[in-house]
Parts: C-alpha cells; sequence; structure tokens
C-alpha cells in the first residue's frame, strides 16, 4: 500500500484557463521545458518557426492559433509527477473547459498584464468559484507595458471576487522590466532576457538590504518606487494562508514573462508547494478516499479520430482513487458491464504512450469502442459506485444540417453522431414528423465552424448549414406524464428529441417559454439536459 499512498501524494493535476492569447499555451510549454518533457519550446503561433504548440494538435487549432480542444499533458518535475489539463481559451468552448475542470484538482489563471480580467476569464472563473477549487494566478507578459500592479490584483479581487496574495512584485514592464521582488526571499531576482525557447538563463539575486546593488539594477526612480511599493504591500496584503488557498478564498499570484521564461519556474515551485494532492470526489456513496478506496475513475471527454489514419476514440479518464493497471478487469457503471480497458495510454499532445499502471489523479486515454459518454463511471467489479454527472450546458445557437451529396449520408450521421458523442455539439430531430433532419445546437457559433470542417476533413462529407432562429432550448422533465404531441405551444416553439429520444422544447422568444407553461398545466421545463 505504501508505494501507491506514495504514488498518488505526489500527484498535482491542474487546469491552466485564461483569456484567448494571455499566453497560456506558451506557459504550457515552459513548465514541459523544465520538466525536461520537451528540449526546446516552439513558437505557438508558427509565425517564427515550422513547430506548433504541443498542446494544439488539431489542424483548425494550427490554422487558427487557437486552442479548441482541452488536452492533457504530463511531465515530471522535482520529484511530482504533474498532469496539465490545457483547456481551449476560446468562449465559444466553454463547455469543453467546464468538464476539464471538473477533473482538475486546482486551476492556474492566466492574465495579460497589460489586459486584466478579460470576459472569458470571468465565465471560466465563477466554474471554479463553484467547485471552490484552488486557484493560483500567473500575471503573463511583463516583457511589454503593463497595468499598475495594485491595479490588477484590485481587478482580480473585484471582478472574480476573490482575495489576492502577490508573492512576489514586478520592477517596471515593457522596456523597463527589471525584474521581480520576491517577498519570501526578501530579495530582487534581476530580468534576464533568456534565450527564447530554452531552460538556461542566469539569475542575478540583490538583497532588498543592498540599497546600492537595488539602485545600480534598476535606477533610482524605479528603486524609490520598489521600496515605497514593498512598505505599502507589506502593510495592506492578505497574508499567505494556506488553508483560503486550498478552499478556493484567496490565490496566490506570481509575475513574469513565459515568452522571455522569466518567473515560470519560480511560479511553478510555489505552485507545487501550494495545490494539494489529489481530492476525494463525490459519488452517489459518500466521497471516495483516492488512497483508501480501491481504483476507480469518471469520463470527462470523448476525442474522435486524434489519429486520422485510424478512426478512432478516446475516452479521458480522471482517475479518482486508487491504482490503475492494465491487466486488470473493471466495470463500467453504466453500461453494466464488467471489461478490461482497452489501450490504455497517455498522451502528450498528439503522441501516446501505451500504460500499463496508473494512480488517483492521473488522467488516462483509452479506446472507446462507442460505449462511453460524458460522466460515465468505471470501477471494480465488485464495488457499487457513480460519480456525479457532468451538466449538459443549453445550446444557443441552431442550425439545420444537410449533406451536399445525398450518397454520404451514411458517412455523415456517422460523423455527426461521433463528434456529437465528444459533447462539443448537440444534435436534435424533428420530433415525430418523419423527417431524418438533424438540427445541431451549439454553445458558441465557432463550434459550426469546426463542425464543417471535421466532416470534410475527417469523414469526407460536405455539408450545408442553415442558421435556425430558436435560442432557447427547455428539457420536459417529467416526460413521462405529458403525451407531447398534445404539448400547446407558441408560434416560435418547436417540438425536438435528442439523441437518447428525449423530447424538448426550441423558442425564439424568452416569453413564449412561460406561455407555454401557462398553456400546458402540469408541464415541467428544466434548462439542464442530464447526462
Amino acid at each position: 500500500m505504501g508505494n501507491i499512498t506514495e504514488e498518488i501524494k505526489r500527484r498535482r493535476t491542474f487546469a491552466i484557463i485564461s483569456h484567448p492569447d494571455a499566453g497560456k499555451t506558451t506557459l504550457t510549454e515552459k513548465f514541459l521545458l523544465y520538466g525536461g518533457a520537451i528540449n526546446l519550446a516552439g513558437s505557438v503561433k508558427g509565425k517564427a518557426t515550422a513547430r506548433h504548440a504541443v498542446s494544439d494538435w488539431m489542424e483548425i487549432e494550427k490554422e487558427r492559433g487557437i486552442s479548441v480542444t482541452s488536452s492533457v499533458l504530463q511531465f515530471e518535475y522535482g520529484g511530482y509527477c504533474i498532469n496539465i489539463l490545457d483547456t481551449p481559451g476560446h468562449q465559444d468552448f466553454s463547455e469543453d473547459t467546464y468538464r476539464t475542470l471538473m477533473a482538475a484538482d486546482s486551476a492556474v489563471m492566466v492574465i495579460d498584464a497589460s489586459k486584466g480580467v478579460e470576459a472569458q476569464t470571468r465565465k471560466l472563473f465563477k466554474v471554479c468559484v463553484m467547485r471552490k477549487i484552488p486557484i493560483f494566478t500567473f500575471i503573463n507578459k511583463l516583457d511589454r507595458d503593463a497595468n499598475d500592479t495594485f491595479d490588477l490584483l484590485d481587478d482580480i479581487e473585484k471582478e472574480l471576487g476573490i482575495a489576492t496574495c502577490p508573492l512576489n512584485w514586478p520592477i517596471g514592464s515593457g522596456k523597463e522590466f527589471k525584474g521581480v521582488y520576491d517577498r519570501e526571499k526578501k530579495c530582487v531576482i534581476s530580468y534576464a532576457d533568456t534565450e527564447k525557447g530554452t531552460r538556461e538563463g542566469t539569475v542575478t539575486e540583490i538583497p532588498i538590504e543592498d540599497e546600492a546593488g537595488l539602485r545600480a539594477l534598476t535606477g533610482d526612480a524605479a528603486a524609490d518606487k520598489l521600496l515605497e511599493e514593498v512598505e505599502l504591500l507589506d502593510g495592506a496584503s492578505a497574508e499567505l494562508d494556506l488553508e483560503l488557498v486550498q478552499a478556493g478564498e484567496l490565490s496566490p499570484v506570481c509575475f513574469g514573462s513565459a515568452l522571455t521564461n522569466f518567473g515560470v519556474e519560480i511560479f511553478l515551485q510555489h505552485f507545487l508547494h501550494m495545490a494539494t494532492t489529489p481530492l476525494p470526489r463525490k459519488a452517489d456513496i459518500g466521497l471516495v478516499d483516492p488512497v483508501e478506496n480501491a481504483f476507480s475513475a469518471f469520463v470527462f471527454k470523448i476525442q474522435a479520430n486524434m489519429n486520422k489514419a485510424h478512426r478512432d476514440r478516446i475516452a479521458f479518464m480522471r482517475i479518482c482513487s486508487g491504482k490503475f493497471d492494465a491487466q486488470m478487469e473493471v466495470r463500467h457503471v453504466q453500461g453494466g458491464k464488467v471489461m478490461r480497458l482497452s489501450q490504455p495510454q497517455q498522451i502528450m499532445a498528439d503522441e501516446r504512450k501505451i500504460l500499463s499502471e496508473a494512480y488517483a489523479g492521473d488522467i488516462i486515454g483509452v479506446f472507446d469502442p462507442g460505449i462511453f459518454s460524458i460522466g460515465d463511471t468505471v470501477c471494480m467489479p465488485k464495488e457499487k459506485l457513480q460519480y456525479e454527472g457532468i451538466p449538459t450546458f443549453a445550446p444557443e445557437h441552431f442550425a439545420r444540417v444537410r449533406q451536399s451529396d445525398t450518397m454520404k449520408r451514411k458517412q455523415f450521421v456517422k460523423g455527426i453522431e461521433q463528434i456529437a458523442q465528444e459533447g462539443a455539439i448537440q444534435i436534435f430531430q424533428e420530433f415525430n414528423t418523419g423527417l431524418e433532419e438533424i438540427i445541431v445546437g451549439v454553445v458558441g457559433v465557432l463550434q459550426f465552424d469546426v463542425l464543417k470542417y471535421r466532416l470534410e476533413n475527417e469523414y469526407n462529407v460536405e455539408i450545408r448549414l442553415e442558421n435556425l432562429p430558436y435560442e432557447h432550448i427547455r428539457w420536459i422533465e417529467n416526460k413521462e406524464e405529458v403525451d407531447i404531441g398534445k404539448i400547446v405551444g407558441t408560434s416560435d416553439m418547436k417540438k425536438v428529441k435528442d439523441m437518447k429520444g428525449n423530447p424538448l422544447l426550441l423558442f425564439v422568444n424568452p416569453w413564449s417559454v412561460g406561455m407555454t407553461l401557462d398553456r400546458n398545466k402540469g408541464l415541467v421545463l428544466t434548462e439542464f439536459g442530464r447526462g
């Protein structure tokens, strides 16, 4: 048991969240660089070099320079085994990010120093607050002109409703960026524009008492400003309280520049020291302890066609307890089947490594023959437990989808169903009209582009999308008690059914929902679908 306990205790599993372009992918790469997982970091946008970021593997991501799927990266650093869940920065993919946060124990929030908290960060952050997960903040891009440091912290506190505790403090920004003051060591670490993409770089530390050395490094004006700010800071900022950090009520903040590598390793070391080991998870039998309980996991993501040469689907599972062994038999709770998980692997962007074992906190990908759904539980054959489901977001945009070539109906249906099982889109059909037409619902309109692109590139099917005016969707909570055919709606209402045959109502106007409820006594509508 000792070995399992030790392995679990050294796991750290976190998601990185940010607004697009805050530098999340660059930061991820630099973490991998320090872990020795890659030797040279590529230029993320692919402008300076032909290399693309390791965590962006889907073609459309490479073309657009945005992450649209979450990928999972594992590396070793300083005795820790670290699992990073990279999330899409684009708000049209917030649902994917939400599911990824369900699999993480803590979150790293990356903020652009010249922009502060942006709309997308706010939305994702609310999810972290709901789950009470610890948040660590990295304020990035200090090598460019930045906002006032106190204003940046104020922005986080006001916008996100969480206290902050700066672990270090920047001296200047842009061309005047001289380094950071480390509050614990009480010294200034000077900024060196380290060679981009490599680990090497010289670090000069000057104790804050050494005023002559400090002034020689920063100049008089910057030194005066720093001494004044440090005094203010020591009087005004929150104390570092690990309990508050782990309860998600206080965010430790570090400053740096991921592009030039400055401050990244300092941040990583602070983070590992403060982040929690894998935590107990809620299931229908109560809390499941990662160390005390035998193997169990839940599916938080399904990805088709990660390898174009093999038409494959990978179900990503977060191991919640115990040790996984590739030879063991497990129970797929929702499917009621005892089985072996096929081709268990860890995925490093688009490279895969077949696994023989993994532990609580780890993320594994297993081959999915089409039996897993998001939110499913797997556990030992004799165990009886089920983890909480992951709610489905209500789509806000709808379109009718038709394939251009009617001869390709089979590929079209297969492709659209597989992409829907990944949770990026939801598909509906007309209710009892006999029409085979498919309606697609998405949370963000960029998903339509991804759907079109993937159907063409992965399934060789061209489609036409016809936008529909519906913006509001309601599931029928008490479908067993209601005759769907007899529901009296409004002129802007449409009856549809989802993949599992559940009836839904689509509306153009929000007030139509209330009118429909008034006209059909006993009808119960809900905004959330159940997995």
